[in-house]
This record gives structure tokens, C-alpha cells and sequence, in this order.
């Protein structure tokens, strides 16, 4: 079954009677725009949050978000990278549609018709407070509020590692002498600051304002870690250090082997990847709180009835597990995110839903709860029938892909039904592409590759020509092009 044909069947979808997932939902409220808080946090492990079943952190903000919303169990990033991730967000297209191959990288052009300005010629105003990791000449249609957290130049310029420069770095990466227990930091100045700007807007907005969308951009729990003490001895000896089979490493795609060598992550000891593991768990906690007073200013504000309030990241972090740190890989720590939509007025809280969506799925969410009227080349599908009905058909997968540094070649993956199927392009000619097949219900730890099994020959045929059928192209031509751009880049500015 092909793309095309798959999604024949949700044509109808929205056009029967209305089933509110609410039945007490208020008209007067759910009939008009809403107002539309998302908070939207960097390199969040989905796996690291209370209402996602981890029973050590504490995130007492997003387990009662999630008690009074609605929580997505298999929502993905469309990269596991910021820049990527984000643009592809409010542009609603995949990366490779947008050429958005790395954090060095803007959209085709600054008048883009992004997710801000479908919403304005709506009858929104939209605002960004913290980081999106635009270019310092671009915002996209949103008006930037707080202060200027945005202030990055883009180049366009990027490479691909020699397949054979596999030779181990000396030591480990610097990034780990940031791991450690402080008062401040880069990333919990700038996240004040996003808090501050986000609570004045609040407070200052009245209900017979314009409906607004407002991005509260957070960098946490985004390296460096470091955190005061407070917030990480709870978590000092609690948390458990990954598990890695043996001879699991060994097996990895090249990729991920280029990977662990360019971040070099290779033999970090144990003690700092324990210590890492839990200042992670810290910092996800002082994140929670930053949050609980935003959510706490938004509650006693003129708006709280009628703000339909979305809680995701950018993407997620392997903290060590599978040999990995940061993000980049596809594996579930990275590539899966926490998603979790609450507007009581319409959607009855402590409700899950469990099959595959993404985050291009969001932006077509919230263009619909805006109605905005969406440019015809978008991915993605509105999740509001499937929020409106936990029974209502839904597509059941999600697209995520990664051209971006340290890396041989450029991977893309697809999440259908409990199987997650990854195709790393051929890094050159003398080398042939590899695949990774996970059945994720019976391997959560993605230790058990299928990909060679003969029995699994069909599924995958299948799944690629689903994959290469949504994204447009094949993806070895899509590593082409996206060669193509980094040896050109963008036109010099002063």
C-alpha cells in the first residue's frame, strides 16, 4: 500500500458529527479562537518525565499539565536536531522539503508562509519569547518578545565525515567538564529570562485581546549540564546507568559509530556518566518549576479559560544509552518527544493516545484550532478529530530524518504501527546502505535489529517505499542534494 492510498481513508475525517472528548465542553469558550501557549523545550528525553512512567524524576508541572490534557505516548521530532526540528515545525514541512540540514540553516526565504503567519492573516498575533534558534535577520512573522534570544548567523555550509575515519580521539569531549552543580548558568540565565518575558505578556493580556499564539522557547534540559545542588542531590545514586548488551556497540550502523567518535563519547567513565545522568534529572526538574510559574500566571489571568496550552521539545537526549550522548541518532531517546495538549473548556484530562504522530502533526493542529487556512504542500495532519475522539481513525506514523554533522551519510526513519524502520543512504560508492528494523513492542530497548532477517524482507521493502512515497524522494537523493548545498552554502553577508 503506498502513501497516497493509506491516507485515502482519513478524507472523511472532521466531516461527521462532532464527538468532544468533553461532553460538559463550553461553547461560548470552544466556539471561537483560542488563545495557544506551546512551550517548547530543548532536548527533553520524553523517558524523563513523571507522567511518561519514569518514577524517579520529578516534574510535578507536566504530570498535572498532563492530568488536566491530553498525552501522546509516540510523538516524534522530524530531526533530532534544534535548528531542523524547529524550522521544520513552524514551516510544517518535512527537513528535506525545507533544506533544513542543519542548525546552520534557515528557510528557502524570509517571507516564508509559516505557521506565525498563516495565524496572523487568521486574526492572530503571534510572539516568541526565548530561543528558536533563528537567524539574527529573520523571524518568520512572530515578534519576538523578552528580549533579543535570537541573534545566530546562519551560513548554510556543512561536510560529511570519512567513512573510514573511524580512529579513536584522545580523551573525551569537553562538553562533559560541564557537569556539575552551580547557581547559574548560560542556559538557566537564558531561561529565566524566557520565563519573565512569557509571565509579563500574561499578565498584561486581556481577554478582548486579539488571540495570540506565544512560543515560549526554553533551552533546558539542554547542555551544559549544570545545576544547583538542590536540584540534583535527590537524584545523586537513584538514577540507573544505561544498559548496553554486548557486543550491541559493535553492531550499531556506521553512522552511530561516527557519531560516538566526532562527539567523542567513546569510554566515558562511569562516574561521569552517572553524575551526567542525574544532573539531567536535576535540570529536568528546574525546567518543571520554570514552567509551573508560567502555567501559575497563565491560571490567574483573564485568559486561562479560553488558552489552549502544548507542552513538547525540540527533540531528546541519549544520556548515555546506546553508547550516545546529546541527540542526532533516531533511536527512541532522541528521536521521540513528550507531547501533552490541554484545554480543559474542550478535551476532558488523564486521557493517552498511543499511536505514532509528529511534530509536524502539531503545526497542523494548531493551525486548525486557529483556523488558519494552511498552504497545500504541508506534511503533517490536524490531530484535533483524534483529540475530539479517542476513537477516531488516526495514520498511525511519523517521519524523522538527520543530514545534519558528524556523520558519514544522511538516515531517515519511519515509525509505523509498533515497527520503526531507519535507512542510512550509502556514505559512498564502495559502501551500500545500511537498515535498521526495530518491533518496538517487543524490543523497547531497540537492541534487537531485524533488519537482516529474511522473514522481515517484505516489511521493509514496504516501509521504504511508504517512507520514500511521504517524504517525495528517495533519500540517497536526498543526501545528494543535501551535499549539493553544504559545498555551496549561503551568499556571504557582513
Amino acid at each position: 500500500m503506498n502513501r497516497r492510498d493509506f491516507l485515502k481513508g482519513f478524507a472523511a475525517v472532521g466531516t461527521g458529527p462532532l464527538l468532544l472528548s468533553n461532553p460538559a465542553f463550553d461553547v461560548r469558550v470552544c466556539g471561537k479562537q483560542p488563545n495557544i501557549l506551546l512551550v517548547m523545550s530543548d532536548e527533553h528525553n520524553a523517558g524523563v518525565t513523571g507522567c511518561y512512567g519514569n518514577n524517579i524524576v520529578r516534574t510535578p508541572v507536566l504530570d498535572s499539565l498532563a492530568r488536566r490534557g491530553v498525552t501522546f505516548e509516540s510523538c516524534y521530532c522530524n530531526s533530532p536536531l534544534c535548528v531542523p526540528s524547529r524550522l521544520s515545525f513552524i514551516a510544517g514541512k518535512y527537513i528535506s522539503r525545507i533544506g533544513a540540514w542543519s542548525n546552520s540553516c534557515w528557510l528557502p526565504t524570509g517571507d516564508y508562509p509559516s505557521l506565525a503567519r498563516i495565524l496572523n492573516s487568521s486574526g492572530y498575533e503571534s510572539y516568541l519569547c526565548g530561543k528558536m534558534h533563528f537567524d539574527r535577520t529573520r523571524r518568520y512573522g512572530f515578534t519576538e518578545i523578552g528580549g533579543n534570544m535570537n541573534n545566530a548567523t546562519k551560513k548554510g555550509k556543512g561536510s560529511r565525515r570519512a567513512p573510514d575515519n573511524l580512529a579513536p580521539k584522545d580523551g573525551i569531549s569537553g562538553r562533559f567538564d560541564q557537569f556539575h552543580t552551580a547557581e547559574d548558568s548560560s542556559v538557566l540565565t537564558h531561561d529565566r529570562k524566557v520565563t519573565a518575558g512569557t509571565i509579563e505578556f500574561l499578565q498584561n493580556r486581556e481577554a478582548t485581546d486579539k488571540p495570540f499564539f506565544l512560543i515560549a522557547g526554553y533551552l533546558a534540559p539542554h547542555f551544559p549540564l549544570i545545576v544547583p545542588e538542590r536540584y540534583w542531590k535527590p537524584y545523586e545514586g537513584k538514577v540507573p546507568m544505561p544498559k548496553i548488551p554486548a557486543g550491541h556497540l559493535e553492531s550499531q550502523p556506521l553512522n552511530y559509530k561516527h557519531l560516538r567518535i566526532g562527539f567523542n563519547v567513546e569510554d566515558v567513565p562511569d562516574d561521569v556518566v552517572r553524575k551526567g545522568r542525574e544532573l539531567y534529572y536535576g535540570l529536568t526538574q528546574w525546567l518543571d518549576e520554570e514552567i509551573g510559574k508560567v502555567l501559575k500566571v497563565l491560571e490567574d489571568s483573564e485568559v486561562a479559560d479560553d488558552t489552549v496550552v502544548i507542552y513538547t521539545t525540540d527533540h531528546g537526549e541519549n544520556i548515555g544509552e546506546h553508547g550516545l550522548w546529546w541527540k542526532n541518532c533516531l533511536y527512541e531517546h532522541a528521536s521521540r518527544v513528550p507531547l501533552i495538549i490541554s484545554w480543559p473548556a474542550r478535551w476532558r484530562g488523564t486521557q493517552r493516545r498511543t499511536k505514532a504522530c509528529s511534530l509536524v502533526d502539531v503545526t497542523q493542529t494548531v493551525a486548525e484550532l486557529g483556523r488558519a487556512k494552511v498552504p497545500g504542500d504541508w506534511n503533517g495532519q490536524s490531530l484535533v478529530p483524534w483529540l475530539d475522539n479517542s476513537n477516531a481513525k488516526w495514520k498511525d506514523f511519523a517521519i524523522s530524518e538527520y543530514y545534519a554533522h558528524n556523520i558519514a551519510s544522511g538516515y531517515a526513519m519511519l515509525r509505523m504501527g509498533k515497527y520503526k524502520y531507519v535507512y542510512h543512504t550509502p556514505p559512498d560508492a564502495a559502501r551500500a546502505a545500511e537498515r535498521e528494523l526495530y518491533d518496538l513492542g517487543a524490543d523497547p530497548g531497540e537492541f534487537n535489529n531485524l533488519a537482516g532477517r529474511p522473514e522481515h524482507s517484505d516489511r521493509i521493502a514496504a516501509m521504504h517505499a511508504f517512507l520514500t512515497d511521504e517524504l517525495g524522494e528517495d533519500p540517497d537523493k536526498t543526501e545528494q542534494r543535501c551535499r549539493a548545498d553544504y559545498a555551496t552554502g549561503y551568499p556571504q553577508r557582513e
